[in-house]
């Protein structure tokens, strides 16, 4: 499988009994390890409001990280376009890329919610699911709402401070269209007034768009022709639909001439399965957290995992993402990412993995690189 490149998602997790600081400094010496390692790209999320978690601006961590390495792709996955315009992420990595050209992955995502009138029912796709397993036994589990948060006053509060004041919500697809148009240096308002982003038109940005099902992320990315990544990491129960949604979708472009699909995964590996079981199990707890609108904790250790008094309830809303996470030695959870890879045709694979412990977290990625180079 060493054709099928693997590359990194990082969060910027703080550990419990850790800082932003700690943390950072962490994500630093990881972009340094896992580019020795031999992965492909290094990719930051966009956060907001979380005490366990530090990657609020993933502009600002990238242009750190640059400096720190030297031959890996670095990114965003993914700037949250809701939360900013066209022109201040064209600009921010337009900055980054005139001091680091030619090694930057914008990586977009759509954030706020569901597209008014925009439906929740599954699409269908050519791949049967069949007791909530794909042909090949890939997990599938049943779709997660989240419904329950949108009353939630801290899920409020959160759209509140991050909405733009005063502002026209743009539409999602216009707004990856101005972000082209600015880089390509063709932008033209509706009353044909150009305007030209400097820096950042002309920067050699390769384009991606995330996304966590075949609704407007993947029609997006398709008409476009850029590269689309389905979040299994996320939404395991929609990444057969999301690939396929982009695939349909997909017209060919100056960026690709067929469709190029990653997708990510939750990854924890160890010397054998029982350490790297011991290792995951704050993940349980930290996904809970975030789905309770909490936002995410700091990550327990292991005993402060064990402690958690867990309920039914607890169990039921953190299962998909328990029960899709691939833990174990190097050897199973290759074969976790090989099935993954099988069932979705991925060209390509994300792989994100958070422990408590900074140094397990860099074993796990070493000892997966060494596995998967080896097959």
């Amino acid at each position: 499988m060493s054709d099928i490149r693997l590359g990194v998602l990082d969060l910027v997790p703080i550990p419990s009994g850790s800082s932003a600081a700690d943390a950072l400094r962490n994500t630093i010496d990881l972009a340094r390890q896992t580019e020795r390692f031999g992965y492909a790209r290094y990719w930051f999320a966009e956060h907001h409001l979380n005490p366990g978690v530090a990657g609020a601006s993933p502009a600002v961590v990238l242009a750190l990280t640059a400096s720190a390495t030297s031959t890996i792709r670095i990114g965003s996955g993914a700037v949250q376009l809701g939360h900013r315009t066209a022109l201040s992420t064209v600009e921010e990595f337009g900055l980054i890329d005139a001091l680091h050209p030619g090694r930057l992955d914008l990586g977009l995502g759509r954030s706020g919610g569901r597209p008014p009138g925009q439906s929740t029912s599954p699409r269908p796709t050519t791949i049967p699911v069949v007791d909530g397993r794909a042909p090949n036994g890939l997990r599938i589990p049943p779709r997660f709402s989240f419904e329950h948060l949108t009353g939630s006053p801290r899920f409020l509060l959160q759209q509140q401070l991050l909405r733009q004041p005063d502002a026209r919500a743009q539409d999602y697809g216009e707004q990856v269209d101005d972000i082209l148009a600015l880089l390509r240096g063709d932008y033209r308002s509706a009353d044909g007034v150009d305007a030209h982003a400097v820096p950042g038109e002309g920067a050699e940005v390769e384009v991606w768009v995330l996304g966590s099902s075949g609704g407007q992320s993947a029609e997006v990315a398709g008409r476009n022709g850029l590269r689309f990544v389905a979040n299994y990491h996320v939404s395991p129960a929609t990444v057969l639909e999301a690939a396929e949604g982009y695939r349909a979708a997909f017209q060919p472009s100056d960026h690709l001439d067929k469709p190029y699909v990653a997708v990510s995964a939750d990854v924890v590996v160890a010397e054998d399965d029982e350490r790297a079981r011991e290792l995951a199990a704050g993940y349980g707890p930290w996904v809970r957290s975030i789905r309770t609108a909490e936002g995410a904790i700091p990550f327990p250790t292991p005993a402060q995992a064990r402690a958690h008094p867990w309920t039914e309830a607890d169990r039921a809303l953190v299962a998909d993402r328990v029960d899709t996470q691939f833990v174990g030695s190097a050897a199973r959870v290759a074969d976790r990412l090989e099935q993954l890879q099988e069932a979705t045709g991925a060209d390509e694979l994300i792989i994100t993995t958070i422990t408590h412990d900074h140094a397990d977290r860099v074993r796990s990625y070493e000892l997966l690189a060494q596995e998967w180079h080896r097959r």
